[in-house]
């Protein structure tokens, strides 16, 4: 699995941190609540599954002081302002210049935010629940931040249309709104939050929808102790 974010996205990646909030909706509180729910239990080591400039796994490791992440993305560039970002809590961020699709280590976390709608099909994703809850030891936490869009029908373009209106509202014309939403389609895949919550289930977690702003969501997953 490689991918670029510097292409997907057409920006820069020293932009990359500015932009994001220009596209996403609840950003700043999408990244606080997944770092939370993170941190509710102490988890130890925490991995963070295509992690690219390290702000999920700063805010994980603000939210939870003895945590320690680590970084898995296959982006060299991203991971490289991650290592700028992250200095100052130095042997707590840990960089692994790997795909998370690859086996993962016993953790007590592990989190993603806007990283896995890079998998095309339900049936891979799912696969990678089954290998975070391997993973995971008694008590462990799976958080994913991510869009959740519905499949079909009028919920879909009303959420659509929040997406891009969430744009507008950051300079982004809605025709452009609307173009990025056709470009990322072509990388991304977003599937309707019970779907997501079924694999989680499926995957033998307790799963829960913690929170969500128009397009996106969060969707945690605990292992029983």
């Amino acid at each position: 699995m490689s991918h670029s974010v510097r292409q997907h996205l057409g920006v820069e990646i020293e932009a990359y941190d500015a932009a994001i909030r220009r596209f996403i909706p609840g950003y700043e509180e999408m990244l606080s609540v997944a770092a939370l729910e993170v941190a509710r239990d102490g988890p130890g080591l925490v991995l963070d599954l295509g992690a690219g400039t390290g702000a999920l796994s700063e805010a994980i490791l603000l939210a939870s002081p003895f945590a320690k992440v680590g970084l898995i993305d296959v982006d060299t560039e991203m991971l490289s302002r991650a290592r700028s970002r992250l200095k100052p809590f130095g042997g707590r961020a840990r960089f692994l210049e790997r795909s998370f699709l690859e086996p993962l280590p016993s953790c007590g976390g592990i989190a993603a935010a806007l990283a896995l709608h890079h998998i095309p099909t339900m049936t891979a994703k799912r696969a990678l629940y089954r290998r975070v809850q391997r993973a995971l030891g008694p008590g462990g936490v799976f958080v994913n931040a991510d869009a959740a869009v519905p499949a079909e029908g009028k919920a879909r373009k009303a959420i659509l249309r929040m997406w891009v209106e969430h744009m507008a509202s950051n300079g982004i014309s809605e025709e452009e709104g609307y173009g990025n939403l056709e470009q990322w389609a072509e990388e991304d895949t977003y599937f309707p939050v019970e779907e997501e919550l079924s694999a989680v289930a499926d995957a033998g977690l307790k799963p829960e929808c913690v929170w969500s702003e128009g397009p996106i969501a969060v969707v945690v997953g605990r292992k029983e102790r």
